[in-house]
């Protein structure tokens, strides 16, 4: 059994939870007074946003929140990947601290957890345990164990208390972050927050991400390019995902490799996008580069974590697959249309705003009408569509939120575009996309 990393208890009552962020915002509040008061007898006039978020209450709100992981952590990388276009800096300092891998849970809370889901006396029916994890994030921690019969499996552990607290702890991380006052009162954060806790539930329920993963791993089967994990149904409860241990790089590394080599990564990552939206209908909707590793050996990229795997609509398909077409023949009319249809704008908005919003998805989706590879590394795609959202925020006065399938398939799409830039990848997107879209000569 290996020797575990340090770690700081995780609560796992609603009271203790609740308690620990009211302790925060009394150390936060004595801060503001204290600070506050100074800046008086200065004769200055202090600004309260000034006063919460010093670098040292930043510090103090990014650790409470990562150490109490769950709802509380993912509530950040949430927000932080919806919204962080519209937030200041210190805001978006603080959520993204929540995007890195929180601190583990003690051995002995571990122990107590696998104790409850395996029964005492687990470890005697184990080859090998790795108490220390080989990753942690916000709602379960992952460790290396080998059966009897000498198989290596992944050992997914939920913390304990995440699931009965995900609504409370939305809740209360979201009052802790709108206290800034820094967050545009026009943001619709109930619809995101909402959305959090939906997708909190389901990844919070391991025996559907089991289901999830099979269900994936099915059309991957017979794949060249991907590799997933098997489950391993007789150590896999409610809280605890057992699985086959696949070895593998950081997706980053293939910064090092050929061109050649990061060109059909970054084209079959891209293909498989369109695979989910329009043949599977299924999306692991998580863009977290640690879900991907790439085993050089065999030239194949592991498929980890569908936890936040969705089933995506007929219709949300096929409206997407029309949006592709629209994109590939510059049908500005086309994509109009479907744009209202699918809600990502609405008949009340105005005619500029939804002008707006057409060109911002035609210039996102511009590398499909590039009859040559699209170099991800030199295009300054991301800083325009950067611009183009935030004129049409604050100019346009735009504060739609787009329906949740939408978000979550706009979120892995970008995932992946930033992705192919930090490899420098060059894709041909008409041949990746040329299953989807009609051409002249088809």
């Amino acid at each position: 059994m290996a020797d575990e990393k340090p770690g700081k208890r995780i609560p796992t009552g609603r009271l203790a939870r609740v308690g620990r962020l009211g302790a925060l915002a009394g150390r936060i509040a004595t801060n503001v007074v204290t600070q506050g008061a100074g800046q008086w007898m200065k004769g200055e006039r202090p600004q309260l946003s000034s006063l919460l978020l010093t670098p040292g209450n930043i510090t103090r709100i990014a650790d409470q929140l990562a150490t109490m992981r769950g709802a509380a952590m993912k509530v950040g990388q949430l927000i932080s990947m919806d919204g962080g276009d519209f937030l200041p800096p210190e805001l978006a300092e603080i959520l993204a601290r929540l995007r890195e891998d929180a601190e583990p849970m003690p051995k002995a809370q571990l122990i107590e957890v696998l104790d409850n889901n395996w029964g005492k006396g687990w470890q005697d029916r184990l080859l090998y345990f790795s108490f220390a994890p080989v990753a942690a994030a916000s709602i379960g921690q992952v460790h290396k164990a080998i059966t009897m019969d000498g198989e290596t499996l992944a050992i997914k552990v939920q913390y304990p208390g995440i699931k009965d607290s995900i609504n409370a702890d939305v809740d209360n991380v979201a009052s802790l972050i709108r206290l800034s006052g820094l967050i545009p009162k026009d943001i619709a954060l109930n619809t995101i927050l909402e959305d959090a806790k939906i997708q909190l539930h389901q990844e919070a329920e391991y025996q559907r991400e089991a289901e999830m993963l099979s269900r994936y791993a099915a059309y991957c089967d017979d794949s060249p390019l991907f590799v997933t994990p098997t489950v391993y149904p007789t150590l896999t409860t409610d809280t605890v995902l057992a699985m086959s241990y696949l070895n593998g790089d950081p997706i980053e590394h293939l910064q090092s490799e050929d061109q050649s080599v990061r060109n059909n990564v970054m084209s079959s990552l891209l293909r498989l996008f369109f695979q989910e939206v329009f043949d599977f209908r299924l999306l692991q909707s998580d863009p977290n580069l640690a879900n991907y590793r790439y085993q050089k050996d065999t030239g194949k990229v592991v498929l980890l974590d569908f936890g936040a795997t969705r089933e995506i609509p007929a219709s949300i398909s096929d409206g997407y697959r029309t949006l592709l077409q629209a994109a590939y023949d510059n049908d500005a009319a086309l994509m109009r249309t479907t744009a209202l249809k699918l809600g990502l704008m609405l008949d009340t908005h105005s005619p500029r705003q939804q002008d707006a919003v057409v060109e911002m998805g035609l210039t996102a989706c511009e590398s499909v009408r590039v009859d040559s590879p699209y170099d991800f590394g030199k295009t300054d795609l991301m800083l325009r569509l950067h611009e183009m959202g935030m004129s049409l925020t604050y100019e346009n006065n735009f504060w739609h939120v787009p329906p949740a399938d939408a978000l979550f398939i706009h979120r892995k799409l970008g995932g992946l575009f930033l992705l192919a830039k930090r490899l420098g990848a060059q894709v041909d997107m008409q041949e990746v996309a040329s299953p989807w879209i009609s051409t002249p000569d088809s």
